[in-house]
């Protein structure tokens, strides 16, 4: 049966949209921007996702970059299943928590403490708040085009699903007084955003700044050294706190994530994604004298029932376990660049086509229409028709990417060659066709 044919997925989607508002749980998931039914999944295994009609696809989403080990790996299964046998949750502390906890400490050197929550929106909201109790002060500063979760404050020129919904704002149902301290300027331009940080107007309101290092729901945009060092040192000068949000990047671009990469150490980081092993978890932490501030031994109050869940802590564990294995990274690097490095080559020997790959350790984005882009007024300037032709065509090929032209595309360890040069063939085939 062709991919085209997707009865069982179609009927599911079908009864889906009945009940839930678009037939999704996740605006992107709904393929609106590519014009393409939605996958529909059954399983995965490894490198591969199969739909409801059977129909396998090599899988470069991977859970939104939360499955670095792929799908289904035995080894995160089995340390899951073993604690999922004790009981799934409690909403009592359990000694899986402190593991985990010092697994992180030891590997994010800015990191003296950690929380665990359940989801990204609410590491990046928590730290916020954090933030805001620490100082004493009300405003937050973030980027166009980063996007921080589903949080109110944060939907103000926002990145991901936000750019198909609205491009200049934010969404509705979203009062003005709720989004009025947070000041989202212009990613990677230091005149304006160093101008605004010391402005006598701005800089004793200032809480915190708050950043993807690489941004990763713009498509795969990375910060500046340059930014990112006037960031630490401005926001040092000014008294107010410097988040990374590393919920994509953290344990995704170098065991220290981003900030070991740049070298830079912010005083409140964000995780999610590779840090639950695929289960639903994330967490933020920092310096002791500002995490201490929490309750119950501060007064900045955060909670919930399933946060540092035992079944989502033993996988997290183990994935991050797993990441300690000798030249982990150095394989995951060299199997991105079987992909990656014949297609900026034929790129760069094709300098009149508008088309550019962006990438960062095991992520990247292929811009259409664009030779090179470094903030979201660029991004938005993409061919996204295009790109909707390019997702339909690799669909139809047994490839799965991100139905949208604004993310990124994962590697996993598991990607096997065959597969990695099967999809490199295909894009090349499709540039050298279609462009």
């Amino acid at each position: 049966m062709p991919r085209q044919t997707r009865i069982n997925s179609q009927k599911i989607y079908d009864k889906l949209c009945q009940v839930i508002p678009g037939g999704v749980n996740s605006p992107v998931r709904s393929c609106k921007g590519v014009e393409q039914l939605p996958m529909v999944v059954e399983r995965g295994f490894q490198d591969l996702i199969y739909d409801a009609d059977g129909h396998s696809y090599i899988d470069f989403c991977g859970s939104w970059g939360a499955l670095i080990h792929g799908h289904a790996h035995p080894a995160i299964l089995a340390a899951a299943t073993a604690k999922m046998a004790l009981g799934t949750s409690f909403g009592i502390t359990t000694e899986i928590e402190e593991q985990i906890a010092n697994k992180v400490v030891g590997l994010i050197d800015s990191v003296d403490k950690i929380r665990f929550v359940s989801s990204g929106t609410e590491a990046t909201m928590s730290a916020v708040r954090l933030a805001r109790g620490y100082t004493a002060r009300d405003m937050i500063v973030k980027f166009d085009g980063n996007f921080h979760g589903h949080a109110d404050f944060f939907l103000v020129r926002a990145g991901s699903g936000v750019l198909e919904l609205n491009q200049t704002a934010s969404s509705a149902g979203i009062p003005d007084t709720l989004v009025q301290e947070t000041i989202s300027l212009p990613y990677n331009n230091e005149e304006v955003c160093k101008a605004f940080l010391l402005d006598p107007m701005n800089r004793n309101k200032i809480a915190a700044v708050i950043l993807e290092p690489v941004a990763a729901n713009m498509g795969v945009v990375p910060a500046t050294d340059s930014f990112i060092k006037m960031l630490r040192s401005v926001t040092e000068e000014i008294g107010a706190l410097l988040i990374f949000d590393e919920v994509i990047t953290g344990f995704r671009v170098a065991l220290g994530g981003a900030q070991a990469m740049y070298g830079v150490k912010p005083d409140l980081t964000c995780f999610g994604k590779i840090i639950g092993g695929g289960f639903p978890a994330a967490a933020f932490g920092g310096r002791k004298d500002i995490m201490d501030c929490l309750a119950p031994l501060g007064s900045v109050y955060q909670a919930g029932t399933l946060s540092g869940n035992p079944v989502a802590m033993a996988a997290g564990l183990e994935a991050l376990t797993l990441l300690q294995q000798d030249n982990f990274y150095e394989n995951l690097e060299r199997k991105t660049k079987i992909l990656t490095g014949p297609i900026q080559d034929y790129l760069e020997a094709h300098p009149n086509l508008q088309v550019c790959l962006q990438e960062r350790g095991s992520m990247f984005t292929l811009f259409f229409g664009m030779r090179k882009v470094l903030n979201v007024a660029e991004a938005q300037q993409s061919d996204a028709k295009l790109y909707g032709k390019f997702f339909r065509y690799l669909f139809d090929n047994g490839v799965y990417i991100a139905p949208l032209q604004w993310e990124s595309w994962f590697v996993s360890n598991v990607h096997t060659e065959e597969n990695l040069l099967k999809t490199r063939n295909l894009v090349l085939t499709f540039l050298e066709n279609e462009m």
